[in-house]
């Protein structure tokens, strides 16, 4: 649990928000509709980043609204949790044109809001969707890793905020879209979360 009172916590959340908002660091606000900062409990049991907004996304000012997101809700109901549980967001807030991959200034510019955001919550467990949310959160741990393929299905440790903090790699639900294949292995990685969590009694 996060030592922040619970009331400064959705302040210091309400004022990254507005910057996300008003934010113009890159060039992606050019040709947003909306930013998207990212929704969910602030003492959620996981913290699920994923990649970038993508139309729907864009469209609604929410994380994770279109498919993709239907698909994640689905799976994380199959392993008996649903969105409420979680604080779900993005590497970068605004869509990249065409749902290209992020590019590396513009990961530089966005994620001092996500670093930001996950200082707030201070979750005991994230989960990363994809392969470029991997490889930055697992970077700051100090991990480097070749692919999502290879990183996922395993917990790594890592220390923030003078706790240990456990990640989850795991394929974007994008990708599992495009690859039904591909669902068996999201599904497995998000019943290795539940064990987790009742492991470490937060469930």
């Amino acid at each position: 649990m996060s030592p922040m009172p619970e009331e400064s916590r959705v302040e210091a959340m309400r004022q990254i928000v507005e910057e996300i908002l008003r934010c113009r660091r890159c060039g992606l606000w050019r040709g947003r509709r909306n930013a998207v900062p990212g929704e969910g409990s602030l003492e959620p049991l996981a913290v699920f980043v994923g990649e970038a907004p993508g139309y729907w996304e864009d469209l609604k000012g929410r994380p994770f609204v279109g498919a993709a997101g239907r698909l994640l809700d689905e799976t994380l109901l199959s392993v008996g949790l649903s969105r409420k549980d979680i604080y779900i967001t993005n590497i970068l807030k605004c869509r990249p044109p065409g749902n290209r991959d992020p590019r590396p200034e513009e990961v530089k510019a966005c994620t001092p809001f996500l670093d930001r955001q996950l200082e707030v919550i201070r979750p005991k467990i994230i989960v990363t969707l994809g392969r470029h949310s991997a490889r930055y959160i697992l970077s700051k741990a100090g991990y480097t890793i070749s692919g999502i393929t290879a990183a996922r299905g395993r917990i790594y440790r890592a220390v923030f905020w003078d706790r240990e903090v456990h990640i989850l790699p795991t394929f974007h639900p994008a990708a599992a879209l495009y690859n039904v294949r591909l669902r068996k292995y999201l599904e497995g990685d998000l019943k290795l979360l539940r064990r987790e969590l009742e492991e470490q009694g937060l469930i």
